[in-house]
């Protein structure tokens, strides 16, 4: 049944199929990808408690209470420093979180395999440098989010510590563990969407749509956007959370910029070698256009006319018109 569609007797050099065809290849690539989510989301399951006393340390560490006596810990100059215990509250909660944790475990872990499946649909329509850039996107793209999502990761216990600063004398803290944990991965997913940035303008650069120095002459507002968009999309809304999503952003930015640069002068040293370079296969290049002697006029003997009984001959005329 999972069978590919492009795995035929007749095999389309271009990758082109009848619609029935794209439509059965995408259900069997979206088939696969959810059984591997599936699968893991399972295997999740019988270690969840584990997978939250992992999410959970690096807070606890920070501003969990000691001793599960006070809401509150002495600190050497005898000052108060507020903590916070996690809740769980309602009776079905505890399943509701092991489902939530399973199931964003077994997204995350099966990345590679659903990004494989995408990228297997998508590269016979592409051209062939098209497809060496799909690949070095795939390739780093998942390494730069999941460095994002650890990045959130170690923030969090900072962000927690000084959100709760704020809280008032005589006021205890209660964290209800599931928004811990939505909180927790709205972080991941925004630190590591925010990461993929600079790899997507190196892909417009390598595709030539985008160059080095108009990147450069972006760099005010992009620092700026990038700055607002900080402040708006960290989901804990601390000025400690925007600016450790902003200043990894902008560095990476440059870093994106520095390399823009350095391919655009390896392509124009390139182009200025080789007035080809950088065309694909079914791209026309240059064309000699010199005029070629033509050859003298060729005698053309006159054919015989039909008679007119001939069939061919109808009404008058030589043709059926």
């Amino acid at each position: 049944m999972l069978k590919s569609a492009r795995n035929k007797k007749e095999k389309d050099p271009e990758g082109r199929m009848p619609l029935a065809d794209h439509l059965r290849e995408l259900r069997n690539r979206l088939v696969r990808s959810v059984l591997a989510i599936c699968v893991v989301t399972i295997v999740a399951m019988f270690f969840y408690k584990d997978i939250v006393d992992f999410l959970m340390k690096p807070v606890l560490d920070s501003v969990g209470c000691p001793g599960g006596a006070r809401l509150s810990q002495l600190t050497n100059s005898g000052d108060t420093k507020q903590c916070a215990y996690f809740t769980v509250n309602g009776l079905l909660s505890p399943f509701t979180i092991m489902l939530k944790v399973s199931f964003t475990t077994g997204l995350v872990l099966a990345t590679p395999v659903w990004l494989y499946q995408l990228w297997a649909f998508l590269a016979p329509g592409l051209h062939r440098n098209e497809k060496k850039y799909g690949l070095f996107f795939v390739g780093l793209g998942v390494p730069l989010f999941v460095g994002g999502a650890f990045f959130a990761y170690k923030i969090l216990p900072t962000s927690a510590k000084v959100l709760l600063d704020f809280t008032p004398g005589g006021a205890n803290n209660l964290l209800p563990l599931d928004d811990f944990l939505d909180l927790l991965a709205r972080m991941i997913v925004v630190f590591g969407l925010a990461f993929e940035l600079p790899l997507l303008l190196i892909l417009l650069n390598f595709t030539g749509i985008l160059s080095g120095r108009r990147m450069l002459g972006w760099w005010r507002a992009m620092i700026m956007g990038i700055t607002v968009f900080g402040a708006v999309a960290t989901p804990s809304t601390d000025p400690i959370g925007m600016f450790a999503l902003a200043g990894p952003v902008t560095v990476l930015y440059f870093g994106a910029t520095a390399v823009a640069l350095l391919n655009d002068r390896r392509r124009a040293r390139r182009r200025a070698a080789d007035p080809d370079f950088g065309l694909d296969d079914d791209e026309a290049s240059s064309l000699d256009l010199t005029p070629e002697a033509i050859e003298g006029p060729e005698r053309v003997g006159a054919g015989e006319l039909p008679s007119a009984d001939d069939p061919a001959r109808r009404n008058g005329y030589d043709d059926v018109t």
